[in-house]
This record gives structure tokens, C-alpha cells and sequence, in this order.
């Protein structure tokens, strides 16, 4: 088997920059589905805010 190298850290710092403008997205949706009385939508959105910043930092991190 071949080694696998990991992403050049520029590539990775992208990747998560990316993330977080997302998860910032689903944070905005969240906060506008909880003040327009919608709260299963808003726990949807944070769910996704959640994921979405776990992913980005795990990139960041692991490569």
C-alpha cells in the first residue's frame, strides 16, 4: 500500500475557512427559524452549525 500524505496546511486552513462561513449560514438561519417561532427548523439549523464547525476544525486539525 502507498503512504498517504497528509493536505498541505494553505489547503486545509482554506477547507476550514470555508466551514466556518457556512456554519456561520446555519447559525444565521438557526437564530431567524427560533425568533420566527419555528423551532424544529432551528434545531435542525444549529444541529448543522454544529456538524459543519466540528468538520471544519477536525480538517484543520487532522489534515
Amino acid at each position: 500500500m502507498t503512504g498517504r500524505r497528509g493536505r498541505p496546511f494553505v489547503e486545509r486552513i482554506g477547507m476550514a475557512a470555508i466551514a466556518a462561513v457556512l456554519a456561520l449560514a446555519f447559525g444565521g438561519i438557526a437564530a431567524a427559524s427560533f425568533a420566527s417561532g419555528e423551532p424544529f427548523l432551528g434545531v435542525m439549523a444549529v444541529l448543522g452549525t454544529v456538524m459543519t464547525a466540528w468538520v471544519g476544525l477536525l480538517t484543520l486539525v487532522r489534515g
